[in-house]
């Protein structure tokens, strides 16, 4: 076991920003970096299957790492000789280690046996780990969930991260099944605290620099793993640090958001797409920032609603511009919810991949 990167304020618990696809991106991971970068970064995950070539946008954003921060390279697959050529081809590149995928919970996933889906199947998690154990640069570690549909597999799953001398685990203290609606399970995280030899990262509903302090004592964690939380909120690997630190936590207001907002668009814009797809992809970002904007929701009800890019600059001035000193709530407003099949007031856009 090898130890991780040094963190941004030294001897404090890491923080990590939580691979998400189509948002953990080379543009992402710039505005991000911009707010407040995480201790480490990790990608979007490339697949791993007979045809797989590294894919160029996610690997641009190894490449041109627009963070001074670590960056590690997902995969998601399950065929040995295809991952073994997927690491042999990512060594050439400044990763700081490889990450296997074995918590993303979308059926389309993991009805492939890839992803959450290896949990239903630990033998050939095993030759998987015993493999990328001996091929990975640098190094190994695991993103995964406490079971499939159960927690049965979990204490195997840790029996595992030990044979082959795992180097970082990032738990997410759900099943695949229970995907993000059930309650977070920290007391598996805490056990895998106990039990595992390497260090853990507690992942799951981290939604402010509050949460990540409670979740750092009660489980006893290395550090903590964020993923939509940070979308809504980029300072938040900021204000861990400045908290943990015993400092001022800086309290970002509505002028913040506007100016967050701002950056997103800016860096995200590409000239050849349609003007209706480029609104549809930040929709999705503000599809969390909202949470914390107004607690009736009306912020979300008009964003959700916009189709170009005049109607959504009207939006985000009439809410965030205007009551520029109002504060950003630190937590999300109760009552609010982004995801699919959850939303209480509107219907949200789109899902975020979160793995």
């Amino acid at each position: 076991m090898s130890p991780l990167p040094e963190t941004i304020n030294e001897g404090q618990a890491c923080t990590a920003l939580a691979p998400m696809q189509d948002v953990t991106t080379w543009e992402f991971m710039k505005v991000v970096h911009q707010f407040g970068s995480p201790d480490y970064y990790f990608t979007e995950y490339f697949r791993v299957h007979e045809t797989s070539i590294l894919e160029k946008h996610i690997l641009y954003s190894i490449t041109d790492n627009p963070t001074d921060r670590p960056i590690f390279a997902q995969l998601i697959g399950e065929n040995l000789e295809y991952i073994e050529r997927t690491v042999s081809e990512l060594k050439s590149h400044p990763i700081a280690g490889i990450d296997l995928n074995l918590g993303c919970p979308a059926p389309k996933v993991y009805k492939k046996n890839v992803g959450g889906g290896l949990l239903i199947n630990l033998d050939h998690v095993d030759k998987i780990f015993g493999l990328l154990r001996e091929i990975s640069p640098h190094l190994f570690t695991v993103k995964s969930r406490i079971g499939f549909e159960d927690t049965a597999p979990f204490e195997r799953l840790l029996d595992l991260i030990n044979k082959h001398d795992v180097d970082l685990l990032s738990l997410h203290g759900r099943t695949v099944k229970e995907m993000y609606w059930a309650d977070v399970h920290y007391d598996y995280i805490a056990e895998a605290v106990k039990r595992a030899n390497c260090p853990v990262l507690a992942n799951g509903n981290v939604t402010s620099y509050l949460k990540a302090e409670e979740i750092l004592y009660n489980t006893g964690c290395h550090g903590i793993m964020i993923g939509r939380s940070a979308i809504r909120n980029p300072w938040i690997f900021r204000q861990i640090r400045e908290h943990l630190a015993g400092d001022v936590v800086f309290q970002p207001t509505l002028g913040d958001v506007f100016a967050y907002s701002q950056s997103l668009r800016e860096t995200l814009f590409k000239e050849s797409v349609p003007e209706q797809n480029q609104v549809n992809k930040l929709k999705k970002f503000f599809n969390f920032i909202g949470l914390g904007v107004d607690p009736g929701g009306q912020f979300l009800y008009e964003i959700r609603r916009v189709r170009f890019f005049e109607d959504m600059d009207d939006v985000l001035y009439r809410y965030l511009k205007v009551h520029s000193d109002k504060p950003f709530a630190t937590e999300p407003y109760p009552g609010l919810v982004a995801r699919p099949n959850r939303e209480t007031q509107v219907k949200p856009l789109v899902e975020v991949a979160y793995c």
